[in-house]
């Protein structure tokens, strides 16, 4: 059973997604920015990329106009779910944005060019794109390598995680992605250093990324610590406990608590005010 809710606060738009058993995740795109800036930032970077990113027609005229648009992973069609419930996740999630009047933006390498918004047809083939495994799962650091290699040896898709997902709608220009839940650091983690690449690119790339919370098979207060040392700013979405993937509970504090999409949006842009290059962290 799937349940949806959707509130708009104050110009800046949320969609709360929620599925008992499956995952718990909220949409916010944030739509409050200084568009003369945004506009520089955004016609730069396409310009500075286009060799690189593929981006779909309606997903770019909405970044050049300043309209709202959010990422979306793609490891979750790829790998998450079987077919066909993998692309009906992945067609609600899109239906549910563009009801909002935001423009969708699922990303995917594909071919050897990270594309930033996929046609239906093409949505349809990376669902099933698992079970043939035709698809190979894609962060940050796998992005040059699927790119270079040649097509001989190139897997037809590269399913984006959250850190690469990051990665490239920050390159196109979007600043708000939305997924269910993040890595973090393994239990054991300070032992073995398996800590999720995840962490890394909130650290260094400025994008909000708004999910449901880090998954609960992590070390969620070890996960919390290195965000802090990290200087991301984490926000528990009117909760003060931070949520752990299929669970609104996890025993761990949120360090900060926000009430509105508004008060995002302000943290956000006062991020950028400060020069600061980390994302947010918003669950």
């Amino acid at each position: 059973t799937v349940r949806y809710e959707r509130k708009m606060f104050a110009g800046c738009w949320m969609v709360k997604y929620r599925s008992r058993s499956i995952w718990n995740c909220k949409m916010m795109m944030v739509t409050k920015q200084p568009m003369t800036m945004m506009m520089k930032i955004r016609s730069r970077s396409m310009a500075t990329h286009r060799g690189v990113l593929k981006i779909k027609d309606d997903v770019q005229e909405a970044v050049l106009r300043g309209k709202p648009v959010v990422a979306l992973e793609s490891t979750i069609i790829a790998h998450g779910f079987p077919y066909p419930e993998n692309l009906e996740v992945a067609l609600e999630a899109e239906r549910i944005l563009r009801s909002k009047g935001v423009v969708p933006a699922t990303i995917a390498v594909k071919d050897g060019s990270c594309r930033i918004g996929l046609a239906h047809e093409e949505l349809e083939n990376l669902a099933k794109s698992g079970k043939k495994r035709t698809a190979r799962k894609c962060s940050t650091r796998d992005l040059p390598i699927i790119l270079g290699i040649n097509n001989s040896n190139r897997p037809q898709w590269g399913a984006t995680t959250v850190a690469s997902t990051m990665k490239l709608a920050h390159l196109a220009g979007i600043s708000t992605f939305v997924t269910g839940g993040i890595g973090g650091v393994h239990r054991d983690g300070h032992v073995t250093m398996d800590v999720s690449a995840d962490l890394t690119e909130l650290s260094r790339t400025p994008v909000v990324v708004v999910s449901a919370g880090i998954k609960s098979i992590l070390d969620i207060k070890r996960t919390m610590e290195f965000l802090e040392t990290n200087s991301v700013p984490t926000l528990g979405w009117r909760t003060n406990e931070f949520p752990a993937f299929f669970s609104p509970f996890s025993g761990v504090q949120c360090p900060s608590r926000v009430e509105s999409a508004e008060d995002v949006a302000n943290i956000y842009w006062s991020a950028r005010s400060l020069n600061m290059s980390q994302g947010m962290l918003v669950a």
